[in-house]
């Protein structure tokens, strides 16, 4: 079997490594790795956007490019390996506009979708609360409806980028008497309304991306529910399918491990028969996940969503990230605890090993998706 990128997708490959060669910021000991979350740039995004590579899969009516899903994989890849600082866009690309696009109204998508496309607006995702983080139903924010506002009172936690955030895509209980999974309602929070109060959350590596977003008595406009009243459960679980599926759940660590690697072959370490079988073993890993990954890119572009599948790949990507990560501290030694003054390549694999632990939680714990993946994909009783 040859799998290879048609003559079009090789040169979307082309264009993106050119399109970053001139627009990456210098090289320097700042984060590379995880830069989907932690590189925050928004001249960058917004070159991005001038270049065409923001909403590449959507509608040209709204800015889009119109292109397929595996066309953006290959974009989204070279980003990755490249450590590019995509965090001011990424959220709005990956899974706000394709939420808006399902089920936002036409006011929705004309005000927000463009402004996406050009690397305008950042977005936090307001779901996570103290007493409701894998146990997404359990939410306890409230939002009533109050004329033509709803009045969101409550708290969310882990909250990335809500500190530079222009919007909210804010999952609040709209309906206390339903049962748990249909009284839930998405909204479209604008975080300059008055009420709205972000604490940073400063996580191990000492990196502040995280933070707890307080709602006292906000007034959000009733044009800003997003889809329809009371159903924000099923829409949410569609969202967290693109959310699942990209590839910065595999790649994150890409840069990473290149410089590992690099090291390692430098150092006439990779002369240890162990060490070599060790980074053969992580090339053929990466290479399954990476395939994986484009099947489920090729079915989106065929108007499939794979539930099961991407929850799949995100259970197999972020496990893989975290082995990875703890080879780099295995071959590095005592250096892996430096996250300053050891050099580049410790201070990287310092960060990681404190951020790793992180993989496996956000986005879906690996126990949630294994659940999906047994009831949704090998159809298995839930009892």
């Amino acid at each position: 079997m040859q799998l290879a990128f048609s003559p079009a997708e090789a040169r979307i490959r082309d264009e993106i490594r050119a399109f970053l060669t001139d627009a990456m910021p210098p090289p320097s000991s700042a984060i590379s790795e995880d830069g989907w979350i932690s590189g925050f740039s928004p001249e960058f995004s917004r070159r991005m956007g001038a270049a065409g590579w923001i909403g590449m899969t959507w509608p040209r009516e709204y800015g889009g490019g119109e292109r397929s899903y595996v066309e953006r994989a290959i974009v989204t890849e070279e980003l990755l390996r490249a450590g590019a600082p995509t965090a001011a866009h990424w959220t709005g690309d990956r899974q706000i506009g394709p939420s808006l696009l399902a089920h936002g109204s036409e006011e929705q998508k004309r005000e927000i979708l463009s402004r996406i496309v050009r690397g305008e607006l950042v977005f936090c995702l307001g779901m996570s609360e103290p007493g409701a983080g894998s146990d997404l139903a359990a939410l306890q924010t409230r939002a009533v409806e109050d004329g033509d506002a709803f009045v969101v009172d409550g708290q969310k936690v882990w909250t990335s980028l809500a500190s530079h955030a222009h919007y909210c895509y804010l999952v609040a209980r709209t309906d206390p008497d339903a049962p748990r999974h249909r009284g839930i309602s998405e909204l479209l929070v604008d975080m300059s309304l008055p009420g709205i109060t972000v604490r940073p959350l400063v996580d191990m590596t000492g990196e502040h991306h995280f933070n707890e977003v307080f709602f006292e008595s906000v007034r959000v406009p009733r044009r800003w529910l997003i889809g329809e009243k009371n159903h924000g459960w099923f829409q949410i679980a569609s969202q967290l399918d693109y959310e699942r599926a990209g590839m910065e759940r595999l790649l994150s660590y890409a840069p990473l491990f290149r410089e590992l690697e690099a090291h390692l072959r430098a150092t006439g370490r990779t002369r240890d028969p162990l060490v070599r079988q060790m980074l053969a073993r992580f090339h053929g890993e990466l290479a399954v996940g990476r395939l994986l990954l484009y099947r489920i890119a090729w079915n989106l572009s065929q108007g499939i969503t794979p539930t099961a599948e991407t929850a799949l790949a995100k259970l197999y990507g972020t496990e893989l990230e975290q082995r990875l990560v703890r080879f780099a501290g295995e071959m590095l030694g005592d250096l892996a605890l430096l996250t300053s003054g050891g050099g580049p390549l410790a201070t990287h694999t310092a960060r990681a090993i404190l951020n790793a632990p992180g993989l496996t939680i956000r986005g879906g714990t690996v126990e949630i998706l294994r659940n999906i993946v047994a009831q949704r994909g090998l159809g298995l009783p839930r009892d």
